[in-house]
């Protein structure tokens, strides 16, 4: 039997456990601070409603659970391939909250501003930044099409980076529509501009010129293709130079607005910029767009956007919702990176005891709780090498009963 986790998972010492419980500690606090509610939904989801959730290439990732029983069994033997599985895991958090709503709208107020933390699994090729199961960290606000949302959530997950001390960070910013008035602008038609999208969505990862490759392969003509990188080819791309390309465009208004606002409540502790290339992947999103970047650190540590039309294909009807996330797997490398401490964390002690001292040492250890996280061992026979091993798990003392007059550093 192996040992090793699967491939895109990963085991976690008690050190980095208690980081991680910090963290998602902190970033909840905040988020519950903001008048946000956490709810929580299952990790399986109906395969009819992944497959029909608009998510972009990552409908190509999800783990899909085989049939059981007679039903299985019933698949294989008419060649129903396509019909082997009924369930998959899901692979973001907000299709299960389109659901949820659907489900539970009855007893919500609306806006609805929601907390979801949890794990959830895509098909991954494994790779720095990129796990098989992780851990999403997310808030939404449904009922509302006012951009004062946008504002809201920018503003409480901002707060919640800057709770964990996470200070040099952009919130970069677009809108689907503005997308959509540059794409045609520049010749493809309507019906193309959602594989468009996906395309130019890895403009950061390949380059222009793996961008019209990639369209050029997929049979886009080669005049929007060329139309289009030519203007990736000029130095800066603000909303005056779009607006001049796709006229009189919702999203640009609406841009103005979040961006001036951002701007006012930030008080300079971070940028918030127009990012022209930037798409999300996810086909659900319908208007804004936004993204956090740290310096230093390639790829987005949160992300989201509208996604104004998700919510209705459970409803049938219009159901305005927007939300962010926090890619806390990305947060945890960062910090890690950086050695990150629990701030005001209790000091560990490691007490150690010998044969009939144990409810002595317990009695010792409720005292010196009041400063310190303490923890009884049974004293074992090479005391120095036992000592390394705690301090290398985050034990900052140890005591020995009956042998220590003190509490000993762990230098």
């Amino acid at each position: 039997m192996k040992a090793t986790p699967v491939k895109g998972t990963n085991d976690y010492l008690p050190k980095e456990v208690r980081i991680r419980d910090y963290l998602q500690e902190v970033i909840l606090k905040t988020y519950q601070e903001g008048g946000f509610e956490r709810i929580t939904t299952p990790i399986l989801e109906d395969m009819e409603n992944l497959d029909k959730s608009d998510g972009g290439e990552n409908l190509g990732l999800i783990f899909k659970i085989l049939k059981r029983g007679d039903k299985l069994t019933k698949a294989l033997d008419q060649n129903q391939y396509d019909q082997l599985s009924d369930i998959g895991l899901r692979y973001d958090l907000t299709l299960p909250l389109s659901r949820y709503y659907a489900n539970n709208r009855a007893k919500l107020v609306l806006p609805f501003k929601c907390i979801q933390m949890d794990r959830v699994y895509r098909a991954e090729r494994p790779q720095k930044g990129r796990l098989r199961e992780f851990m999403q960290c997310d808030i939404d606000i449904v009922g509302t099409s006012s951009p004062d949302a946008e504002v809201e959530l920018i503003h409480t997950t901002t707060k919640a980076l800057m709770a964990l001390g996470l200070k040099d960070f952009t919130v970069k910013i677009n809108d689907r529509r503005i997308l959509r008035g540059i794409l045609s602008g520049a010749g493809f038609q309507e019906d193309e501009q959602d594989s468009v999208c996906i395309v130019f969505d890895k403009l950061d990862k390949i380059g222009a010129e793996g961008v019209a490759k990639e369209l050029l392969e997929k049979g886009f003509d080669k005049e929007p293709v060329d139309n289009l990188i030519k203007l990736l080819d000029k130095e800066e791309i603000t909303l005056d130079t779009v607006e001049t390309l796709c006229g009189d465009n919702p999203g640009i208004a609406n841009l103005r607005y979040i961006m001036d606002a951002v701007e006012k409540i930030s008080s300079g502790a971070y940028q918030v910029v127009y990012e022209m290339s930037l798409v999300r992947g996810q086909g659900y999103y319908t208007g804004t767009v936004f993204e956090v970047e740290a310096k230093g650190f390639r790829g987005a540590i949160a992300g989201g956007g509208r996604y104004d039309n998700l919510i209705g294909k459970f409803t049938k009807e219009d159901i305005p919702a927007v939300g962010f996330s926090i890619g806390f797997e990305r947060l945890f490398g960062i910090l890690m990176e950086q050695d990150y401490q629990i701030p005001e964390e209790k000091k560990r002690v490691a007490l150690l005891y010998g044969s009939g001292e144990f409810l002595d040492a317990m009695s010792m250890a409720d005292k010196l709780r009041n400063d310190y996280q303490v923890a009884l061992f049974e004293k074992p026979k090479k005391v120095g090498k036992y000592l390394d091993k705690l301090k290398e798990q985050g034990y900052a003392y140890f005591y020995i009963m009956n042998q220590s007059e003190k509490l000993n550093a762990l230098d």
